[in-house]
């Protein structure tokens, strides 16, 4: 691979659309325990309390979620501790909160639950980088049981009253549905310059920059081939891509361009959209 895109990018925000956004911020902040930040009359922003905002939550009323299309599969919070996603374990179950699942990916702890229109939500906290298995180039990733147990412990022995997610919670990663893992490689890797980190047979593959495990995963779960979601859905409308400067953003536009894809330029960024319609927005700090 020629290009690499800059070591520092991150994915640093995600948009998406809820059919009642009251009902909605009601889960994000309660449940969720995510500090609201703006609140407009159909959309609002949210993220952790040292900001800034990274979940944009825009109302369409009466939006549905369809089935075997592409676009968001979860959006991935990270936060600071393994201490802090047992405390956000234990208080979010005691507020009702039902999640759809839990795992030990080997480079991190993870648990999974769906907003009211289900949009999926991952929590998850990471292992030391030292700690992380590298094979043919490859981080080693899998779907291990969770050490519940292990977790409640750690929570128990905290005695602080939970507030919500603490500061320096960021947006970890997000994982898309796509219509084609070939044509995503193609894009997220031969153009955009992510590194190629994990593949799990053709079904899923994950890219990162700077050597993470993954900022970016796809896959096929919702069929070869999948459309793009109607006008009319809940999900993703678009995720941002960050980069440390605008000359980066520059050379990303050139690259973009120069594969025949196209760009809209905006006052906040470039407007892509990838072989399966999931639209990114490259922006600089």
């Amino acid at each position: 691979m020629d290009f690499r895109i800059d070591e520092q990018a991150v994915v640093s925000a995600v948009a998406i659309t809820v059919s009642d956004l009251d009902r909605a911020l009601a889960f994000y902040t309660r449940n969720a325990g995510l500090h609201l930040f703006q609140r407009e009359p159909d959309s609002a922003r949210l993220g952790a309390p040292d900001g800034p905002p990274f979940l944009f939550l825009h109302e369409h009323r009466n939006a549905r979620h369809p089935r075997g299309t592409s676009g968001l599969y979860h959006f991935a919070i990270l936060l600071p501790s393994r201490t802090e996603l047992a405390r956000a374990l234990t208080a979010m179950l005691e507020r009702g909160t039902r999640f759809t699942g839990f795992a030990d990916h080997l480079v991190s702890e993870a648990l999974y639950l769906s907003d009211p229109d289900g949009n999926g939500i991952e929590l998850y906290r990471d292992r030391p980088r030292q700690e992380w298995t590298r094979e043919g180039g490859f981080v080693r990733m899998t779907v291990d049981p969770l050490d519940l147990d292990g977790l409640a412990a750690e929570a128990a022995a905290s005695v602080e009253p939970w507030s919500g997610l603490p500061a320096g919670t960021r947006l970890g990663h997000i994982h898309l549905h796509v219509s084609s893992i070939e044509a995503s490689e193609r894009f997220y890797s031969a153009v955009f310059g992510f590194d190629l980190t994990a593949r799990l047979g053709r079904q899923a593959s994950f890219f990162s920059a700077g050597g993470y495990h993954h900022h970016i995963g796809v896959n096929t779960w919702a069929g070869e081939g999948a459309p793009p979601p109607p006008p009319d859905a809940v999900g993703l409308r678009e995720f941002h891509i960050e980069l440390p400067s605008e000359a980066g953003v520059r050379a990303l536009r050139d690259r973009v361009t120069g594969a025949g894809m196209p760009v809209i330029d905006t006052d906040s960024g470039l407007v892509v959209r990838d072989p399966s319609g999931n639209t990114l927005r490259v922006v600089s700090v």
